[in-house]
Order: C-alpha cells, then structure tokens, then sequence
C-alpha cells in the first residue's frame, strides 16, 4: 500500500492509503481573513462534524 500525494500552489498534501476512502470526494480550501487563516476541509461524505470544522466522521 502506498500513501497518495497531492501538491497544489506549492502545498503538498500526503494521504495514507487506509485513509484515503474516507477523503474521496473532499475538498480543502484554504481561508484566510485579516486575523488568520485556516484550513477548511469540506466532506460531502461526512456524517458528523464538530464545530470547528475540522474533524469529522464518514
């Protein structure tokens, strides 16, 4: 089994092949304001979410 990688504008995301099925279809966009910024990671998959955003259960 092999880990998966993207790199897109200069970031490199690294998947787990075990976790791979859970993150098909996903999106991570990043958002940033004049304070901060964060990734946000969009799941149509999800079935629970936190509040946050950033954890979720498929």
């Amino acid at each position: 089994e092999f880990d998966t990688v993207t790199e897109v504008d200069g970031v490199k995301v690294i998947v787990d092949a075990k976790s791979a099925i859970y993150l098909q279809g996903m999106t991570l966009d990043y958002q940033k304001d004049m304070v901060s910024g964060a990734f946000k990671f969009i799941n149509p998959n999800a079935t629970k979410t936190c509040g946050c955003g950033e954890s979720f259960s498929a």
